[in-house]
């Protein structure tokens, strides 16, 4: 009769274990995910601002210094949109590569 308890707790314990094994690989799959997406949003912020250095022009700072700040708030507020929106598609590979690093496949 004992050993009905004892295999009932061995399974129990595997299942548990199962889980957490389970729980910390979508842990880090959602780490690596969002790493991929700010990745994916800071070279999009570089692209857009060097698409940006040569133009000037009258906007609504005038072209003083506050132009150079307003510009960089908008580039980085057109990378993340952009990249939320699917981007250029660097965030799967990026995403891919960490999961590989990690021993992990993204299915």
């Amino acid at each position: 009769m004992s050993t009905g308890i004892d295999l009932g707790a061995s399974v129990s314990s595997m299942n548990d274990a199962q889980a957490s094994q389970i729980e910390a690989m979508l842990k880090v799959k959602g780490k690596a995910k969002s790493a991929a997406g700010e990745f994916e949003s800071m070279f999009l912020n570089s692209m857009f601002q060097q698409m940006n250095t040569g133009v000037n022009g009258e906007g609504p700072f005038g072209g003083s210094g506050a132009l150079k700040v307003w510009r960089s708030f908008l580039t980085d507020q057109y990378a993340k949109l952009y990249a939320q929106s699917g981007g250029i598609g660097i965030a799967k590979h990026v995403y891919d590569e960490l999961l590989k690093m990690q021993g992990a496949s993204a299915s």
